[in-house]
């Protein structure tokens, strides 16, 4: 009993976790500027990436309700009508001609460029932060490059993030499936609260399912570049490794995600995309947030392996103790 009460002293909560992943980054100047450096190249492309996303989620409303109210009409192109009051002609964009393509593209800038980028800038973090953390030493600059120069596990864990990029964008196509069929099936009968009612709940159990099992994606990719095991087993790996911790994993990610989903929504409603600095300081956040996301991985990850193998150890004393009397 007292050897169980340790281990739950021991093991290390939500706010443990950002302290240490926190801790790491910033006790070693060269590790921001080298952090910092090989982050660029997912900076250039993501401050593209979200100027975008945002004029698309702006310009969101004004696409559905051109839909709504318009598509019987007048189809899918350019509708010019008048307003009752003033006579000059108001335009509502088109869906197949200016919305469509954005979204395209912002599929695809998500899923090639700017998934490779986030993934070399997390490989290159969390195996230089590994050897930081166990050996305890203070490297240069020039040695810190010189230590990130491993491609075969560059190219081990980017097969892990092919199936995790899979599977999370399954998910995330989830979202648009529920709300159009939900909005399809309720409208029919002119149920436009009770679709809302629905949809929510729809939609918020899905997220919440959608980061939890973030917790373990985001883990597999840990464990590809720290104990070099890729794919499938990587993934099997990070789901024995989550099981019990499940709770954790989701406070964790959540964290995460509300900080991220602040920041663009406080850009958006300052219209940083429209110009100015305020989006190169919103992405440069991003950036930082998304280094400390991938250093609570590793210590999460570190944690969850811990508690495994003290248990594993417990069991077979027991086993031990039980065969010897």
């Amino acid at each position: 009993m007292e050897s169980e009460s340790k281990q739950v002293q021991q093991k290390l909560e939500v706010l443990d976790i950002l302290k240490e992943a926190v801790t790491i980054y910033v006790k070693n100047i060269n590790f921001i500027i080298f952090n910092l450096l090989t982050s660029l190249p997912f900076f250039c492309v993501m401050v593209y990436f979200e100027i975008l996303l945002q004029k698309t989620l702006v310009e969101t409303p004004e696409i559905i309700k051109s839909l709504r109210f318009y598509e019987r009409d007048y189809g899918f192109g350019w509708v010019m009508y008048y307003h009752p009051f003033d006579r000059r002609p108001i335009t509502v964009k088109s869906f197949s001609k200016d919305y469509l393509p954005d979204l395209i593209q912002l599929g695809f800038i998500y899923s090639v460029p700017l998934h490779v980028l986030e993934l070399c800038t997390a490989v290159v973090t969390m195996d230089l932060a590994s050897k930081l953390r166990s050996e305890e030493n203070k490297m240069s600059l020039k040695q810190m490059f010189q230590a990130s120069t491993d491609i075969s596990i560059m190219k081990g864990t980017l097969i892990t993030s092919l199936y995790m990029l899979f599977l999370s964008n399954c998910i995330l196509l989830a979202f648009p499936w529920i709300v159009n069929n939900s909005y399809m099936f309720f409208n029919t009968f002119g149920c436009f609260y009770f679709f809302m009612v629905i949809c929510s709940l729809g939609v918020g159990k899905l997220l919440l399912v959608y980061v939890e099992w973030s917790a373990i994606w985001n883990m597999s990719i840990v464990i590809s570049v720290l104990e070099e095991i890729y794919g499938v087993r990587a993934l099997r790996l990070s789901y024995f490794f989550s099981r019990g911790n499940q709770e954790r994993g989701l406070l964790l990610m959540l964290v995460f995600f509300v900080l991220g989903l602040c920041l663009r929504v406080s850009c958006v409603s300052l219209g940083c995309y429209k110009g100015g600095y305020g989006i190169f300081l919103q992405i440069g956040l991003f950036c930082v947030l998304t280094t400390v996301k991938w250093l609570s991985c590793m210590v999460y990850f570190y944690d969850c392996k811990e508690r495994k193998m003290e248990k594993k150890v417990g069991e077979k004393a027991d086993e031990d103790l039980e065969s010897a009397s």
